[in-house]
């Protein structure tokens, strides 16, 4: 409309100019004619412009505040903010590459927590109350669709159900339902384009486990996967998001950190392909490194079939390792450290008295994927702190030993690193880094980079997608029609 008002308002004047019926309206410049602008800055302004002519993706990335932290003994799990409904209503939800469904709690769960030990207010999902809801029913396409990936069903009337149980055991239950998703998209230098989309999300009615429980209780979780009804997916098939997102946990103090729906760069950044047709993000870890000794482990105990394999998953807040790697890998930093710490065991998990910083005393680890990357840990990134016993507070052993086949690398050992997560080149990156800085973020449908803060950073990077190439024929048409009204050319 804003579009069209323009175009008319050009039409009038210059019929007026030429002896026509119109009425005269005033054009008015927004930069003084005075006044040099830079090349830039008309850029980013037309970038917020575009986005509100085609509702799309405007060549920008979309980014979330990030709470929380990786420590078990405050929580141990990160969570960002979403807005939903209309009128927009904001809820807090766990940051979960391990899922794949958006859900918040509905307001009709009479069993579900009504306090947060985080220290938020929780809050619920009225369908009722938002004037652009509707629920998902059974004969749906997008029902019809999800059902074959057992994610929803239709055994409750007409609606399109779900059901999912978690790895520890937790649980929830609801019905799917289709609203406005409202994101800010970060296009420029200081420019923030305000946006919103149809997704489609849970509405959880029965909750079990530790989604019962008080001290961790938030109000959903924020699925990351791959399939096609997470945010991501349903984002990036609209064209809305570029099929990339990244994180960056921050491990020390109060945690938080950054998530973006696009991809942050870093020239240290080294890459790992996905394990192709999985439901999670697998990677091929082939060897782990301590103190420079690669440890007697046969890879074929990393290999990926059913129920194997090793997984990257922001839901799961320490390390877990198959039997025949965990205790090979306990026994190399026992040894490594038997000189400076006192070994103790404490409800059955290693733990060590130490009488100086960890960093000093403790060896470097090294985690081995395939195509040459290497996740390089420090201590901290595989202990954590204990229980007092007698003697005072050890560091104990932050990865644990799993029965089954899967290997999961959770919070311990992703915080204080760049994730990026690749979809379109299948593909997961990552790299150390401050996570308390600035990043320098890919506007992935054009030739610039963005810092994260909204400083503008110079980049080598020539991809093209056919959301800037729409974005760039636009403003061509709308130069050369101006013009022609405007000149008679």
């Amino acid at each position: 409309m804003e579009f069209l008002i323009i175009l008319l308002a050009a039409t009038a004047a210059v019929s007026a100019v030429h002896g026509g019926a119109g009425r005269v309206l005033t054009l008015e410049r927004v930069f003084p004619a005075n006044k040099t602008v830079e090349l830039e800055v008309l850029r980013a302004r037309d970038r917020v412009r575009h986005a509100r002519i085609l509702q799309s993706f405007s060549g920008g990335i979309v980014d979330f505040n990030v709470a929380g932290t990786s420590d078990p003994y405050y929580g141990g799990l990160y969570f960002t903010k979403v807005k939903l409904g209309s009128p927009p209503k904001e809820f807090n939800v766990q940051i979960d590459t391990g899922s794949d469904i958006l859900w918040v709690t509905c307001s009709s769960c009479s069993d579900c927590p009504q306090s947060s030990g985080f220290g938020v207010d929780l809050n619920f999902f009225n369908a009722g109350s938002s004037s652009t809801a509707s629920s998902v029913s059974c004969s749906d396409s997008v029902c019809s669709s999800i059902v074959q990936t057992s994610d929803a069903s239709c055994s409750e009337g007409n609606q399109c159900g779900y059901r999912f149980q978690y790895g520890d055991g937790s649980g929830t239950s609801g019905h799917y339902v289709t609203d406005l998703f409202y994101f800010d998209t970060i296009v420029g230098p200081s420019m923030v384009a305000n946006s919103s989309a149809y997704i489609t999300f849970g509405c959880s009615t029965y909750q079990t486990g530790s989604l019962t429980k008080p001290d961790k209780a938030i109000d959903g979780i924020f699925g990351f996967g791959q399939r096609d009804l997470s945010v991501v997916s349903q984002l990036s098939s609209h064209g809305i998001t570029p099929k990339v997102f990244s994180h960056c946990l921050k491990g020390d103090g109060t945690g938080g950190g950054k998530l973006v729906l696009g991809e942050i760069l870093d020239p240290t950044m080294v890459y790992s392909p996905l394990v192709p047709s999985q439901p999670h993000y697998n990677l091929d870890l082939q060897s782990i490194v301590v103190n420079g000794q690669m440890l007697p482990i046969d890879p074929a105990v990393f290999a990926t079939s059913d129920n194997h394999g090793t997984i990257v998953d922001t839901g799961t807040t320490l390390t877990y390792l198959v039997a025949d790697a965990f205790e090979p890998f306990v026994n190399a930093i026992t040894s490594a450290v038997s000189q400076s710490t006192t070994p103790v065991l404490s409800k059955d998990t290693q733990c060590y008295l130490v009488t100086s910083s960890i960093n000093e005393i403790f060896p470097e680890v090294s985690l081995n994927f395939a195509g040459g990357a290497a996740m390089v840990l420090k201590p901290e990134n595989y202990l954590v702190h204990g229980d007092p016993v007698e003697g005072g507070t050890p560091w104990c052993m932050g990865f644990q030993k799993v029965q089954n086949g899967v290997s999961i690398l959770g919070d311990l050992v992703l915080k204080d690193k760049i994730f990026v997560y690749d979809l379109s080149k299948k593909r997961i990156g990552w790299t150390d880094y401050d996570c308390s800085n600035d990043v320098n973020v890919s506007i992935t449908s054009s030739k610039d980079e963005y810092r994260y803060a909204g400083e503008l950073s110079e980049s080598s990077s020539s991809r093209t997608t056919t959301s800037v190439v729409l974005q760039a024929l636009l403003l061509h048409m709308v130069a050369v029609t101006l013009g022609s009204l405007l000149y008679g050319k």
